[in-house]
C-alpha cells in the first residue's frame, strides 16, 4: 500500500483521494512560483484533438493538446510514460502543452499542434522552442511488431524509431533461409519503440529548428524512484504533470 502523503501524485487515481491531489497540485504550483496561475488540465483521450483556450474553461475538455496566448493560464498534461511536450513562442507570446502516447504520436498530435499555433497566433515554427519531458525510453518500451507497419504507413523515417532487441541467438531474419514452408514462418518478434525520436521528427517536419528542441533522456520505466510509470507499476502508478504558461507583463 502506498503512503499517499509521501507520493506527489498529481492526477486522479483509484488509490489516491481528490483532496490529496488538490493539495499536491498546490504544492507543485507553489514550487514553480506559479501559485497565482489557473491550472488547465484536460481529459486526455489519446487523440490528436488540440484545444485553444482564450479564457479559463468552465470544465476540463476532452483532448490531448492545448494552446493559449492568455496570461496566467497554466496548461497541463498528465503522464506516466507518454511523452509530455511543451511549446513556447517568445515572439507571439503563445504556449502549448501536448500529451503524446503512441496513438497521439501516430496521429501526429505534435505536428498538428504546431499547425494550430500558426493558425491561431501567427506563430512561425522557426521561432518555437520545444521541451520533451521524462517519458518511457526505447530501453523499456517493447511493442508488437505490428507497430512497425502502423508507423511506416504514416512516417517515411519510421524505421529510425524502432530497434529489434537482440540476444545474439536469433535465427536469420530472412524467411527464405529458415527452411519453413510458406505460411509457417515464426511469428514476428517484438521491437522497441522510441517515442521521443518519433515526436522530435514531427517537430522538425513542422519547421522547428534542431537547436530549439530540448529532450530529457530520463526514462520513466528505468527511474520509478523518481517518476511514475504505468508500464512498470500498473494500477499503482500515479501521474506526473508538465505545465507551461505565460506570466503577466
Amino acid at each position: 500500500m502506498l503512503d499517499t502523503e509521501k507520493v506527489l501524485n498529481l492526477s486522479s487515481t483509484e488509490w489516491d483521494t481528490r483532496e490529496n491531489v488538490i493539495a499536491n497540485r498546490h504544492k507543485f504550483q507553489s514550487a514553480l512560483g506559479a501559485g497565482d496561475f489557473t491550472l488547465v488540465p484536460m481529459k486526455q483521450i489519446h487523440s490528436d484533438v488540440v484545444r485553444v483556450f482564450h479564457a479559463t474553461p468552465e470544465h476540463p475538455c476532452n483532448g490531448d493538446a492545448s494552446a493559449t496566448n492568455r496570461q496566467v493560464l497554466l496548461l497541463a498534461v498528465q503522464t506516466a510514460d507518454c511523452v509530455p511536450i511543451l511549446l513556447a513562442d517568445p515572439r507571439k507570446r503563445a504556449v502549448a502543452a501536448i500529451h503524446a502516447g503512441w496513438r497521439g504520436t501516430l496521429s501526429r498530435v505534435a505536428e498538428k499542434t504546431v499547425g494550430r499555433m500558426r493558425a491561431e497566433f501567427g506563430s512561425k515554427p522557426g521561432d518555437l522552442f520545444a521541451a520533451l519531458g521524462p517519458s518511457i525510453g526505447p530501453c523499456c518500451y517493447e511493442v508488437g511488431a505490428d507497430f512497425v507497419a502502423k508507423f511506416t504507413a504514416q512516417f517515411a523515417d519510421a524505421a529510425d524509431y524502432f530497434d529489434e532487441p537482440r540476444s545474439g541467438e536469433e535465427p536469420n531474419s530472412l524467411q527464405w533461409l529458415n527452411m519453413a514452408p510458406p505460411g509457417h514462418q515464426p511469428p514476428p518478434k517484438n521491437v522497441h519503440l522510441d517515442l521521443r525520436k518519433a515526436n522530435c521528427s514531427q517537430l522538425l517536419a513542422a519547421g522547428l529548428r534542431t537547436q530549439n528542441i530540448f529532450t530529457s533522456n530520463l526514462c520513466t520505466g528505468c527511474r520509478t524512484d523518481l517518476f511514475f510509470s504505468y508500464r512498470k507499476e500498473g494500477a499503482q502508478s500515479g501521474r506526473l504533470l508538465s505545465v507551461v504558461g505565460l506570466r503577466a507583463i
